[in-house]
């Protein structure tokens, strides 16, 4: 039956969470489906609809919410963050000693997957032909690191511990202990930023007195579609805003009880005329659980639902990016604008950093610390 009047809003704009399924999954959105609805492609309606706004961010993690796109869009955001957005990583490994227990091969593998802090901007692709051939290395496109320690008994140990921390110094390798040895005219170019591992408590190996290592690791500049060490976030991730509706006003017990089936920060009461009443304050911090729903007496007075084109992506950070922000939304627009050239839909695509902040085009790659 087609959709009319009251309701037609929210089939086109809603997901509804019902007690026994999800309605309105499809986007129908689409020109000629619904009267009085002018659903064709317009550019300055998407240019005016869409926005990014920059919810939370600090040196780990960063919450932006992408407003006014389809399902498609922003999962191919979140796909080019994963694969398509470059770092420098370990890719590499000279072995002029080992004599640890871990295993050579052991060794390099997990070498290859400590972060680096550097910033690829400053670093060319290196050239295939040069990578697989006998070429040196160059300050252009390589970064130089070398791994060199040597376990022995501490003299000042206690006889009766048996702590391999007071006996031992050096036997337990940290990324701390990778140094970077500069090429050319590096230690100029990167005099301001300190280039090696971005944690510096990662355990490479453990050693016993008379053990040691001597590596050099030579890091280039990579994307994660190729090796998921080039990947500069852990997992990338959207979900839908919730939309939660109070169909009446809730007081007393049940407002309590309402309180408790959703997550924490949800659902406030408020003191009215000496009755606690239930309001709704932040329906984005709901993990969408439909606890609610359970209760015969409560299922009747709320309404759950998702935004349909509003979308909270989240990327936790591990490959640092040798800035202010680690993660960075900007590249992986010009990115997408570059995939979808022929279509020219992005080309003109804006990036606002909240409603007070300046917008500009992303005509090319750039980081919010550029703003």
């Amino acid at each position: 039956m087609a959709a009319t009047g009251s309701n037609v809003e929210e089939i086109r704009n809603r997901v509804v969470l019902e007690e026994f399924g999800v309605k309105n999954v499809h986007t129908t959105d689409f020109p000629g489906n619904y009267p009085g609805f002018q659903d064709g492609w317009d550019m300055k309606t998407f240019q005016k609809n869409f926005r990014i706004d920059v919810v939370h961010l600090d040196e780990n993690n960063i919450e932006f919410d992408m407003v006014g796109i389809d399902a498609a869009i922003a999962n191919a955001f979140r796909r080019i963050l994963l694969a398509e957005v470059p770092t420098m990583a370990i890719e590499k490994v000279f072995i002029y000693n080992n004599t640890s227990i871990v295993q050579d091969e052991v060794l390099a593998h997990r070498l290859g997957l400590v972060p680096i802090k550097a910033d690829p901007r400053l670093f060319e692709y290196k050239n295939i032909a040069e990578e697989f051939g006998e070429q040196e290395a160059s300050e252009i496109d390589t970064i130089q690191l070398q791994l060199k320690i040597k376990c022995s008994r501490n003299p000042r140990a206690s006889k009766d511990s048996s702590d391999p921390r007071e006996l031992y110094l050096n036997h337990i390798v940290y990324s701390k202990d990778i140094n970077w040895v500069p090429l050319g005219n590096q230690a100029d170019v990167f005099a301001d930023s300190r280039i090696g591992a971005v944690h510096d408590d990662i355990v490479i190996a453990q050693l016993r007195p008379g053990q040691e290592l001597d590596v050099v690791m030579h890091c280039v500049k990579g994307i994660g579609k190729d090796h998921a060490k080039f990947s500069p976030v852990a997992t990338a991730s959207y979900r839908l805003l919730p939309d939660i509706t109070l169909m009446e006003q809730v007081e007393g017990e049940k407002a309590e009880r309402l309180k408790r089936c959703f997550s924490r920060g949800v659902i406030d009461l408020e003191d009215v005329h000496g009755k606690k009443v239930a309001k709704v304050v932040n329906s984005r911090l709901d993990t969408c659980s439909r606890e609610v729903l359970r209760h015969k007496d409560l299922k009747n007075l709320v309404k759950l639902g998702r935004v349909r084109d509003h979308f909270i992506s989240m990327s936790p950070c591990f490959h640092e990016r040798r800035i202010k922000l680690k993660c960075s939304l900007a590249p992986n627009m010009a990115k997408t604008k570059e995939l979808c050239n022929p279509c020219a839909i992005l080309g003109t695509l804006t990036l606002g950093v909240g409603s007070s902040r300046p917008t500009r085009q992303c005509s090319e790659p750039f980081f919010f610390n550029d703003l």
